[in-house]
């Protein structure tokens, strides 16, 4: 890899999210049939439909690209998922392994939105109007997904969240 150029930087940075959600799509279903909260397991069924729209929106992207992008493993997500995977093989109560199944899933969306948003200030840059919207569509859905699990977890204002019962 060659990094002379911001569109060399973007050219990256759209390859390791096209394999960052590649792994996503394959992981999420683990995730959700791993969650006893319904509404967890909803949230994750619903953001993996949505990781499936941010993979396509990607492919637009990378055709927008002149040079195109090339194929590459998302080292960085391949860890997070590795994180998700041992909580779903741990034992515990079904609340404290909802609690940890959340932490986990806010890691991989703060790794995402830092990623969406650095492409999307890449592509500005470039005078890349349409690859920078669609890239902004996905880190608004990566910051929706992150405060769904926020209220998951915590409960919202008059309901007990995944966390407190965990806490007992």
């Amino acid at each position: 890899m060659k990094l002379e150029t911001t569109e060399d930087v973007l050219v990256e940075q759209i390859a390791d999210l096209q394999s960052a959600e590649d792994q996503l799509i394959q992981a999420l279903p683990k995730l959700a049939n791993a969650a006893s909260n319904e509404e967890l397991r909803q949230a994750f069924q619903q953001h993996l439909e949505q990781t499936r729209g941010h993979a396509e929106r990607l492919r637009q992207v990378s055709g927008l690209i002149p040079s195109g992008v090339p194929a590459e493993d998302c080292v960085g997500m391949k860890g997070l998922i590795e994180e998700g995977k041992q909580i779903v093989a741990a034992e515990g109560t079904p609340d404290a392994k909802d609690a940890a199944l959340i932490a986990a899933a806010q890691r991989v969306e703060h790794y995402e939105i830092a990623a969406y948003g650095t492409a999307r200030t890449l592509a500005k840059e470039l005078d890349m109007d349409d690859a920078s919207d669609l890239l902004e569509a996905t880190l608004d859905e990566e910051k929706m997904a992150d405060e769904l699990l926020n209220r998951i977890a915590t409960g919202g204002l008059l309901r007990q969240g995944v966390n407190e019962r965990a806490a007992r």
